[in-house]
């Protein structure tokens, strides 16, 4: 296949200059949806550069969204460009899955088939979607008293947002200005940091080891002046990291220090009831200075979309009073069913059969890589971070085998690059099918 004239003749031949040839190539429409791109050896060939180049450029187009690798058959142009996804949340998606693919890891989502029963608690719930007023409380009395019930230390103010998303998003929207700087983890959550480049914050990423966010990290951050810190304190995604409680305190005692009073530290325990690990957060060490958000999506399930927060009442109020001029609340009607499964017996025993088996899930894939010479501590939560030789090597050589995983560039903070990765969603990986994923995962991290 001959190389297109705007890409033969080049000048820029980076990863950069070659990806953004190609990207102007499919916006003009001269790579039609759906068309095959030419090989990376037959670009690196053209070009006279090397194959890592190309594919550096791939992996950049496929961040993007704008281009799909489908194995050994080549890569694509995206057929249905989503413009309404965020570059990160694109990178996420990938294509839609195919009959090739035997196993998709790379969502991030729980298994199906491990969530709470809905038929009981939809049986209990009105049959009319009425409500007395547009402006009762927006939380359920019943609720917010179950909530309180779960919460690692009591909340000044708590309200119930649509998903632990929806709460950070909210509390962000009101703290950021253009130009302030968001303390956020990396790797980290995809959404999180497109978030902050949306409200035309600045992203200072921090460091994680074994234990959570490192200390010299936050604080060279914290001498940048952020106006907060993001955290997932258990089942960090994408490395199942969970935060010790001495760490929690060493970062407490930095963030208590005079000239970090304002920061304030935004906690994502999107999966507390699913986390085997004991509750950290820096409510109890920072009063007054921590906004708490606990999701249920990981759970009982993403599309209830429910996650409740805690913060300084005053915070809270803002939050509340701003919604109301929007959505106003999350639905009473799915408040009853969560309230329903918060309290009744059997979906707390399939909750906690869930956590069960998720964390059997992780220590049979775990061992099993170890058997291959891949040596990784257990994580908390749902996903796996895997190192590897070449991102996208190894997602080729998955592919291949019928498996997809999340390209871990997609979680890394602008500029922070500390190797190469794939996260990988261990929580949906039956025990039965351990050992060959992690035969594949094994063979893929030296592709």
């Amino acid at each position: 296949m001959s190389l297109p004239d705007a890409v033969s003749r080049l000048d820029d031949r980076s990863p950069r200059g070659v990806a953004g040839a190609f990207a102007r190539l499919i916006a003009d429409g001269d790579l039609a949806p759906g068309e095959r791109l030419p090989t990376v050896r037959e670009v690196a060939a053209g070009l006279g550069v090397s194959p890592a180049t190309v594919s550096e450029a791939w992996q950049a187009l496929q961040r993007a969204g704008l281009v799909v690798a489908r194995g050994r058959a080549g890569t694509f142009v995206h057929e249905t460009p989503r413009a309404w996804l965020s570059p990160r949340l694109r990178g996420l998606r990938g294509d839609a899955v195919t009959d090739d693919v035997r196993l998709d890891l790379s969502r991030g989502t729980p298994d199906p088939e491990l969530l709470p029963d809905l038929a009981p608690a939809l049986g209990r719930v009105a049959i009319r979607a009425g409500t007395g007023s547009y402006q009762d409380e927006p939380v359920l009395p019943g609720l917010d008293d179950a909530l309180r019930a779960l919460w690692p230390t009591p909340p000044e103010a708590l309200t119930v947002v649509d998903g632990g998303q929806d709460g950070v998003e909210r509390t962000l929207a009101e703290l950021v200005s253009y130009g302030d700087r968001v303390v956020l983890e990396s790797p980290g959550y995809p959404p999180f940091l497109d978030l902050v480049e949306s409200l035309g914050g600045r992203i200072v990423p921090v460091e994680l080891d074994a234990e959570g966010v490192r200390v010299d990290s936050l604080r060279e951050a914290l001498a940048t002046r952020p106006v907060a810190v993001v955290l997932q304190p258990r089942a960090q995604n994408p490395t199942g990291v969970c935060l010790s409680p001495e760490r929690a305190e060493r970062l407490a005692r930095l963030l208590r220090r005079r000239e970090h009073a304002g920061v304030l530290v935004i906690e994502d325990d999107h999966s507390a009831l699913l986390s085997t690990a004991p509750e950290v957060t820096l409510s109890a060490l920072l009063p007054g200075r921590v906004v708490h958000v606990r999701s249920l999506s990981k759970s009982h399930g993403p599309d209830l979309r429910v996650a409740g927060l805690s913060a300084p009442t005053a915070l809270v109020d803002r939050l509340v009073a701003r919604r109301m001029l929007g959505p106003g609340w999350t639905s009473r009607m799915v408040q009853t069913i969560v309230l329903d499964l918060l309290t009744s017996p059997s979906s707390r025993d399939q909750v906690a059969a869930a956590r069960t088996a998720y964390a059997a899930r992780q220590e049979r894939l775990v061992a099993a890589l170890g058997a291959h010479g891949v040596r990784l501590a257990q994580p908390d939560g749902i996903n796996l971070w895997l190192p590897v030789a070449d991102e996208q090597a190894a997602q080729l050589d998955l592919a291949a085998a019928g498996l997809r995983v999340a390209a871990g560039s997609t979680f890394l903070a602008p500029g922070h690059a500390p190797g190469a990765f794939v996260r990988v969603t261990a929580g949906r990986v039956p025990e039965s099918e351990a050992d060959g994923v992690a035969a594949a995962l094994a063979h893929a991290a030296g592709a």
